[in-house]
């Protein structure tokens, strides 16, 4: 038995759900977690325009107000030229599962939410997101460059990994993130799909482990 976490660190409502799953885990140890990164915008081309940034802000404010994280909206606004492609990010969630397997994988993915939402980082950049994941997994014990980092994300194994997980996310039929399933024995259920807290997805747990057993 293991939870299925399903998001995209570009997500805002992944974002906002983070602290709930970093809670959940806390409090149901004996159950892995496998994170898939879903590929919001993988390969997106466009440039985000004034109108396309303003449209993102109302669903920030949702995301704050339930979630109590905050969000750099001054730096997101003025960044001129940006590309809002979610495949780098992505793959470098993918790069750190190839270095240190789960090991603080799900720090890792927090981490680089926050380069993006809160210090306004570029995490379209393969060298910022080396820098901000080697940073979370030296918190976590792993001793690894950010070179050695950088090489792992751009190589092509890399890049086809983080597509297997965006295929795996689509069969597994998620269509929204953030998504949270439970597996057993080879079967899928849903614990919670959007944002979450963590004493409803708690709840939602111990009811679909009461009916297993």
């Amino acid at each position: 038995m293991k939870l299925i976490y399903v998001g995209d660190p570009m997500c805002s409502w992944c974002y906002g759900f983070g602290r709930e799953l970093s809670a959940l885990t806390a409090r149901v140890p004996d159950l892995d977690l496998e994170i898939v990164v879903g590929g919001l915008r993988a390969g997106a081309t466009d440039v985000l325009d004034e109108a396309g940034k303003r449209f993102r802000l109302p669903h920030w404010k949702r995301v704050e107000e339930l979630s109590g994280l905050p969000f750099n909206r001054e730096a997101f606004m003025a960044r001129e030229g940006f590309v809002y492609d979610t495949e780098p990010v992505c793959r470098a969630v993918v790069a750190a599962r190839r270095i240190a397997g789960d090991k603080g994988l799900l720090d890792v993915f927090r981490t680089l939410q926050h380069g993006f939402y809160v210090e306004g980082l570029d995490t379209t950049d393969g060298r910022v997101l080396a820098a901000i994941a080697v940073k979370a997994l030296h918190a976590n014990g792993v001793s690894v460059t950010i070179d050695e980092f950088y090489q792992t994300w751009a190589a092509a194994e890399t890049i086809e990994e983080a597509q297997r997980d965006f295929a795996r996310a689509r069969a597994l039929g998620v269509n929204s993130f953030p998504t949270l399933l439970l597996e057993n024995d080879g079967r899928i259920f849903p614990v919670g799909n959007g944002y979450a807290s963590v004493n409803a997805l708690e709840h939602e747990l111990s009811q679909l482990e009461a009916k297993l057993q």
